[in-house]
């Protein structure tokens, strides 16, 4: 467990004691230093976001930090899963009107304001219970119930703090999400070994060829780079099937979304432009990246306050026939 976070554990954890009342304007001031301190993109997402929005972002931020921390932190199954089960109580409190832990204190009111439900909160506990018992995946249909649980919620608590909420958006939103979660697998392949976990789909990999053996020897071998290319190529797919839902959106919200799935895609470029052997190295998203997305983003955003906007009645395809 890093030390940071077990300081915040003894502070604010399940044996201590939180009878004493935290106002609202103390636990915002903590999910905002939590935030800013923890994730060094958050600046560059906060200026982008309307300045109304910035203490309602660190509000969910503080919550999923907690959250992913309890799973990934603690070093001891058994004890994130009770951490875990701690943390849904407290959510299930707030959600009653009975607030202590600062997180909660300050996501109340964001809940209260936006309307937003209890589902998407559960959800991401949910996911992280799941790795804890959960190293590989047969199926990509069990990848995917793992990402609408993982990483869809998070872009529909932004939707509602948007108020954009429609079953329409949602859809892109979902394919938005999904989208960069398996960017982020693929990326990561040797990392997430390391670590006794397997994100490619075992139906996937052993159609390719593949075998476990590859696995431990880390092999680069032709039948990998074409399992990967694959699943470089499906992650696309989900992320460009999401893109309809950035004209959706308001002013320079536009921006913030266009920047996570264009960074999504450019993680997939970079994974295309070392051939897809991340065993050998990993790709990563530099700051001339970051520049270049940004303006693309900005361009894109003026781009569409110019034109005339088309009807987008379609949905997302059915990406899980790939």
């Amino acid at each position: 467990m890093s030390t940071a976070f077990l300081t915040e554990l003894q502070h604010w954890g399940p044996t201590c004691d939180l009878t004493a009342p935290v106002s609202l304007s103390t636990a915002e001031a903590y999910c905002r230093q939590l935030a800013t301190s923890h994730y060094e993109n958050f600046p560059l997402v906060s200026w982008l976001l309307p300045k109304g929005l910035h203490q309602h972002f660190y509000n969910v931020y503080a919550y999923c930090r907690w959250a992913d921390d309890l799973g990934d932190e603690v070093g001891d199954t058994a004890k994130s899963l009770d951490l875990l089960a701690w943390w849904r109580t407290e959510l299930d409190r707030c959600y009653l009107g009975e607030t202590s832990h600062p997180v909660f204190v300050a996501l109340r009111s964001t809940i209260n304001e936006f309307k937003i439900p209890r589902e998407p909160f559960a959800d991401l506990i949910s996911a992280f219970e799941q790795d804890q018992t959960v190293r590989e995946y047969d199926t990509f249909d069990q990848l995917r119930d793992y990402c609408r649980r993982s990483a869809d919620p998070v872009g529909r608590i932004v939707l509602y703090l948007c108020r954009c909420v429609s079953e329409q958006n949602f859809a892109w939103s979902d394919s938005i999400c999904t989208g960069l979660q398996l960017a982020n697998f693929w990326q990561d392949v040797a990392r997430d070994y390391n670590i006794g976990r397997i994100y490619l789909p075992r139906e996937d990999y052993e159609r390719f060829g593949v075998t476990r053996a590859d696995f431990d020897q880390r092999a680069s071998s032709p039948q990998f780079i074409e399992l990967l290319r694959f699943e470089v190529e499906r992650a696309r797919e989900w992320l460009r099937q999401g893109q309809p839902l950035i004209g959706e959106l308001p002013g320079r919200l536009q921006v913030d979304i266009d920047l996570f799935a264009q960074g999504g895609l450019k993680i997939l470029d970079r994974i295309d432009g070392i051939d897809y052997r991340v065993w050998e190295q990993r790709p990563v998203v530099t700051k001339w990246d970051a520049i270049g997305l940004l303006c693309g983003a900005m361009s894109r955003a003026m781009w569409r306050l110019v034109t005339p906007r088309s009807s987008t009645n379609g949905k997302p395809g059915d990406q899980n026939r790939q």
